[in-house]
């Protein structure tokens, strides 16, 4: 990880975070964040800096596939599930 920088991988990973937030819809927000996680984890030990070179540039495809689909979400705005909206069970 040496030649790409842990402080770049760590810069896509925050970006991608960032952007998964704005999905406008709840399911497919969590969705996405958890997708990011994920494959992060999943990826932290790789070493071959080919393997890297290649799963850094599906990480930014990546973010530009979520900025695309919060950009079109944003111009169909749904209503927010009970789980997003704070509903609270009275007993």
């Amino acid at each position: 990880m040496a030649a790409f920088g842990k402080v770049q991988v760590l810069s896509l990973y925050r970006m991608l975070l960032r952007e998964s937030e704005k999905f406008s819809a709840y399911n497919y927000r969590t969705y996405a964040l958890r997708r990011v996680k994920d494959a992060f984890k999943e990826n932290k030990n790789v070493e071959d800096p080919q393997k890297l070179q290649r799963l850094l540039s599906q990480a930014w495809d990546s973010l530009a596939l979520i900025q695309r689909q919060v950009t079109i979400g944003k111009m169909y705005e749904t209503q927010k599930t009970v789980v997003e909206s704070g509903f609270k069970k009275t007993l």
